[in-house]
């Protein structure tokens, strides 16, 4: 049995007024995965820790078997696997946004919808005018941007500790960034904390100066004016699936994100990347597809992760956040399972979110998502439809973290 889980982040939604009190998911056009759900069994996961933030770094790593408690460092450390940093011992890496302010708030997490080719041209202006004239001054290369994807890029401090709080900026849309700033836990991480605090406040006076920037104000749109670091830590130790799976000979990460595709690095997955995929509503579904039914012929295990619905669900859009969910269901769920169906090896399929990002909060919350697992000749539930409120009732009941990966892979 081959095993593929298609996964929407954040997908998942809280009831809203406007949709007659209905989710999105029980609100968009989704036929395919209503059949599935018909056809196969459902019920919930909680997929984040108590103590732990409900990201996808969290969240993802949990869905595919781990243990946070033992492998969790963050999510610079698997943004730097995934972009092909090899991390030092005395690494702190962490993730870095490039984003949006104004007026004191951050405005966006995203920097206005950065594209990689503009955001490239910004990293390589930090490394010269911000890292470089700080390393001579510590003499050595104590600082490092490292170009990501879009908005999403790394940040190393060469010797720098971990034990600091920072501010995840997509959790704080509309708030002051100034008593967001990095706090140190423990007094050793006071100089790290001023660093990054240092490189922050620096950064908005460099960014705006940049080409980039310069025509984005005279056009009045948003600039990407202040870079945000966040979720550092160290090289972390994990197994890889096939270690704590003897039934997974192989298998693939298909995504967008690097921070997926750094679990997958760890995981022992190997990384497809499809072109045109962008991690936004007009990534590249059919391209996707392609490659995951590619990945089944080869492969025992396929994860493929669609950013779009999270990004939708930050920008407290809507009508976009229903249009992913509806382009998930017929340009990349159907055309897989119209593909597996006829593969003369038996495929088991879990479709579901890492957690919510509800558009009307535009944040992450750490609440229970829905999750179906269909097969040829699995025993249906009771379940008619795939959405928050009817998997409830579906009977797989409520797992925990771990527990899904242990029932998927038991199948």
């Amino acid at each position: 049995m081959k095993h593929i889980v298609i996964l929407g982040d954040g997908m998942a939604d809280l009831p809203v007024e406007r949709l007659g009190g209905k989710t999105l998911l029980q609100y968009a056009a989704k036929p395919m995965m209503d059949r599935l759900a018909k056809e196969g069994r459902c019920g919930r996961l909680i997929t984040v820790p108590e103590g732990f933030p409900p990201g996808s770094e969290v969240a993802n790593t949990a869905i595919l078997g781990y243990d946070l408690n033992k492998v969790y460092e963050g999510r610079g450390p698997l943004e730097a696997a995934s972009i092909g940093y090899e991390m030092a011992d005395d690494d702190l890496a962490l993730r870095c946004n490039i984003i949006n302010l104004q007026d004191g708030k951050i405005i966006t997490h995203n920097g206005g919808n950065l594209e990689t080719e503009d955001a490239r041209l910004l990293i390589d202006y930090l490394n010269e005018t911000l890292a470089k004239p700080i390393n001579q001054r510590e003499g050595c290369e104590r600082v490092k941007f490292i170009t990501g994807i879009q908005y999403r890029h790394l940040l190393v401090i060469k010797g720098g500790n971990k034990h600091i709080t920072c501010a995840p900026p997509h959790d704080h849309p509309n708030e002051e960034w100034r008593p967001l700033l990095v706090k140190a836990d423990i007094p050793e991480a006071q100089e790290t904390a001023e660093l990054l605090n240092e490189l922050i406040l620096k950064s908005q006076e460099l960014l705006p100066k940049h080409p980039y920037n310069v025509a984005k104000a005279a056009k009045g749109e948003r600039q990407a004016n202040s870079i945000w670091p966040w979720s550092g830590g160290y090289r972390p130790s994990m197994e890889t699936l096939m270690q704590q799976y003897p039934e997974i000979k192989s298998g693939t990460v298909i995504s967008a994100v690097d921070l997926i595709r750094g679990i997958g690095h760890y995981a022992g997955l190997k990384i497809v990347e499809v072109e045109g995929a962008t991690g936004l509503a007009d990534t590249n579904y059919e391209g996707k597809a392609q490659a995951a039914i590619e990945a089944l012929e080869h492969d025992d295990f396929v994860f493929v992760h669609v950013e779009a619905s999270d990004e939708a669900g930050h920008d407290g859009d809507l009508e976009l956040k229903l249009k992913t969910i509806e382009y998930l269901d017929q340009r990349l769920i159907k055309p897989i399972y119209e593909h597996i169906v006829n593969m003369n090896e038996p495929v088991c399929l879990a479709v579901l979110p890492d957690h919510l990002t509800p558009v009307e909060m535009r944040i992450h919350v750490g609440q229970p998502v829905p999750f179906l697992i269909w097969h040829k000749g699995i025993v249906p539930d009771e379940v008619q439809q795939y959405d928050e409120v009817s998997c409830v009732s579906g009977s797989y009941g409520l797992l925990k973290l771990n527990e899904f990966m242990q029932t998927f892979m038991s199948v």
